[in-house]
């Protein structure tokens, strides 16, 4: 599979080369050439198959022939060590859990599959591969995890002051090894501007070899339409119209639902849900597409002005407005809706919802009023004490720490701060 640049001033290239790139000589997203629907003898037999042997089937286009289908095999099943359950609320809503990894984030999956596509391009290379992320909260943490002493790659991670949760900080700035972590006074969309901007600083680029693990690059983003295959398998039995409600931030993971809706999984419709940074609603309300700063809130993974990926999203409906209309609906809302969201699902159903999730429930009931007779599955991208103070000021309860959490409580923050493009520089040359 090659990949072309959305910018369209960039050579065509490889799985491998799109991977150790990250991003486009053109500044450009890259996107695959083809994407071809799975065979009908996959879903006749979709039932029999096993979660590795769903994603194999599903990512093996994407990859081929640069990793061989005997390390692919292995790459999945490593990548797929832990479960992926939808629990039912009620006859109407179900929530994905996407938070059984060893960093309790969705971004696990996709993490740990680049890292182990990265380990394979580079165990004979004996240049190193810096590996430059921004996160708003989770892909730091489940970044870090995924290529924590990965032969040949150092992970350099900018994260935005005061503006994750503590358990996020702890799990991104903990580790040591090859990671390392850049505390900027700024926003994510200022950290973002950094890493898009030492892509193309050839001072930097000429002594160094740069990629990206944010879900600009393919092996992060792609993998993430997994989920909706495993939501599905355990639905459709049950339920024909199914729409995914996904709390939306950077738009990669519905962006990758909606590459797995092109593979030929029957997805309905999808729901982006946004809290207060709400680009995507008013751009399907007006058709005018308006990034803006950043606004800080309770569901701060979510607090991104401009979202990278919405660019493939247009991709994938050939820029028309009413293909892309016809097939999703976004819908925002505030931090205290979030609040009132979590203690009704709380109260209700006895389940305890992070605020990303609370804000998909959300997203789920507004399309359920106009839709009444679909089956709405909103995606719980994190696991509730991610979010610890949030969570107990709404419910009132005390929460039980899981042991991955636990793990890293107890240990020393280290991070470098920084409140430029200058100081990543002199970091990376240093």
């Amino acid at each position: 599979m090659n990949y072309y640049s959305l910018n369209h001033k960039a050579p065509n290239t490889s799985f491998k080369d799109a991977v150790i790139k990250g991003l486009a000589p053109d500044k450009g997203l890259y996107f695959p050439e083809s994407i071809k629907p799975l065979p009908q003898s996959f879903w006749d037999n979709f039932e029999n198959l096993s979660y590795s042997e769903i994603a194999f089937e599903a990512i093996k286009q994407f990859v081929s022939p640069e990793i061989p289908e005997a390390i692919l095999k292995t790459i999945v099943e490593e990548t797929l060590s832990f479960d992926f359950p939808v629990v039912q609320l009620n006859e109407n809503i179900s929530t994905l859990e996407l938070f059984h990894g060893p960093t309790m984030a969705f971004k696990d999956v996709g993490a740990r599959f680049m890292a182990r596509c990265l380990g394979y391009f580079n165990q004979n290379n004996t240049n190193e591969v810096t590996v430059l992320v921004a996160t708003s909260g989770d892909t730091g943490g489940a970044v870090a995890n995924g290529f924590l002493g990965v032969k040949g790659v150092n992970v350099v991670i900018l994260y935005p002051s005061g503006k994750v949760s503590d358990i996020q900080e702890k799990q991104l700035t903990t580790l040591g090894q090859n990671i390392k972590a850049l505390e900027v006074n700024g926003t994510f969309d200022d950290c973002q501007a950094m890493v898009k901007t030492a892509f193309l600083d050839e001072e930097l680029t000429s002594k160094m070899q740069l990629t990206s693990a944010n879900s600009i690059n393919v092996a992060r983003w792609l993998p993430q339409l997994f989920y909706f295959m495993f939501a599905y398998k355990q639905l459709h039995k049950k339920y024909e119209d199914i729409v995914f409600s996904v709390p939306s931030g950077n738009f990669g993971n519905i962006c990758a639902g909606m590459m797995a809706q092109q593979l030929g999984l029957p997805i309905k419709h999808f729901i982006a849900s946004n809290n207060a940074n709400n680009v995507v609603t008013r751009y399907l309300q007006s058709q005018l597409y308006e990034p803006k700063p950043s606004i800080q809130t309770i569901s701060n993974a979510m607090d991104v002005g401009a979202p990278s990926n919405f660019i493939r999203i247009q991709e994938i409906y050939k820029n028309k407005f009413d293909s892309l209309k016809q097939n999703v609906s976004s819908y925002s809302f505030t931090d205290e809706e979030t609040k009132a969201a979590m203690l009704e699902i709380y109260n209700n159903y006895n389940y305890v919802a992070d605020p990303h999730g609370a804000v998909g429930y959300l997203g789920s009931k507004t399309y359920l009023k106009e839709n009444p007779n679909a089956h709405c599955v909103f995606l719980e991208t994190a696991h509730p004490t991610k979010f610890l103070d949030v969570v107990i000021e709404v419910i009132k309860e005390e929460q039980p720490l899981p042991k991955q959490i636990q793990e890293v409580m107890g240990r020393e923050k280290e991070s470098i701060g920084i409140s430029n493009y200058e100081g990543l520089k002199d970091f990376l040359l240093a």
